[in-house]
């Protein structure tokens, strides 16, 4: 029933942190926020808002090897993003430790894909126990941040699915994971939104996946 307008305009969104709503139809707007260690809400970052909790970085969760603790630590910040008005968490990262000058390792688990994957998805429940969607991210290959706008993760297909792709995996089909955010990179020279292999057969088709497949912002 919508228009093509009105499909644009929920790809593009709404304000930065936000969805379009199409109000003849019944869809509302739905507010995110940032992210693995807080949920900020949809204010920028020291423009002020609501204080949140600090949880532990993505690498100090995965040194517990706890996934309980993952559990109660997601569901912390599902009940804060709530709180904050917003229905979608943009967490959590779930890319491999694979260099140690990798800008983002903090906000990943660990470099063993099992860990990550097993944290991730008792983090996702935590999340999602509280009405809120997580996000499962950066699908797929972004191991790295040097040019993470144009790099190209070159992957084999045995080391992509039994390394890169079993986090994201686990958080599906053992967390019930209802978002996925795509990564800005290339994988084998292609730019991740654009293989259907990956987001539509492997994603839904073999996993099962049911929920949003939304960009990186």
């Amino acid at each position: 029933e919508l228009t093509l307008d009105e499909k644009a305009s929920l790809t593009a969104g709404d304000g930065l942190f936000a969805t379009a709503a199409i109000e003849r139809l019944g869809i509302p707007r739905v507010n995110v926020t940032d992210g693995p260690n807080g949920a900020r809400g949809s204010d920028l970052p020291g423009m002020g808002g609501t204080p949140s909790t600090c949880i532990p970085c993505g690498s100090a969760i995965g040194a517990t090897w706890d996934p309980e603790l993952a559990e109660q630590l997601g569901s912390l910040v599902g009940r804060e993003a709530l709180d904050r008005g917003c229905r979608g968490l943009l967490a959590p990262t779930v890319n491999l430790h694979r260099h140690p000058l990798a800008g983002r390792n903090f906000e990943c688990y660990s470099e063993d894909p099992l860990l990550s994957g097993r944290l991730a998805a008792g983090y996702v429940r935590g999340v999602q126990a509280n009405g809120v969607f997580a996000t499962v991210k950066h699908f797929v290959g972004n191991d790295a941040e040097f040019e993470r706008g144009s790099i190209s993760s070159v992957i084999d297909e045995r080391a992509l699915r039994e390394l890169y792709l079993l986090p994201f995996e686990l958080a599906v089909k053992e967390g019930g994971a209802l978002g996925i955010m795509t990564a800005y990179n290339r994988l084998n020279g292609r730019w991740l939104t654009e293989q259907s292999a990956l987001l539509v057969d492997l994603l839904r088709d073999e996993w099962g996946f049911e929920g949003l497949v939304m960009t990186d912002w």
